[in-house]
């Protein structure tokens, strides 16, 4: 069965999560609830990780960026981030270019 690009964003509006950034140590982190972030993390910067994966591009159009669901990879936590095989596909697939869609933020 072919993968397309369709089937790659719909897999992404499935991811569950959120991101925060830790301020003091300048990276991302992944945590369940909004309330599982520590007092280091900036209530603006939690974002669910349906859209933390979404780069914003011109307009309405975004990107579906692969250095930030990289970073969801490396939480080894695939399952409980519902990290899909579409998007795996996705992210092995770096001779194609970055899907690019118009869409509106959540």
């Amino acid at each position: 069965m072919a993968i397309t690009s369709l089937d790659i964003c719909s897999a992404a509006d499935q991811l569950k999560g959120f991101v925060g950034f830790h301020g003091k140590r300048r990276v991302h982190i992944v945590r369940f609830s909004e309330d599982a972030f520590g007092m280091d993390v900036a209530d603006d910067s939690i974002t669910p990780c349906s859209e933390f994966v979404w780069r914003p591009e011109q307009g309405q159009r975004m990107a579906l960026c692969r250095e930030r669901l990289a970073l969801l990879l490396q939480q080894h936590v695939d399952e409980r981030l519902n990290i899909a095989e579409p998007l795996r596909i996705y992210l092995r697939r770096s001779d194609m270019p970055e899907i690019i869609a118009e869409r509106a933020l959540r």
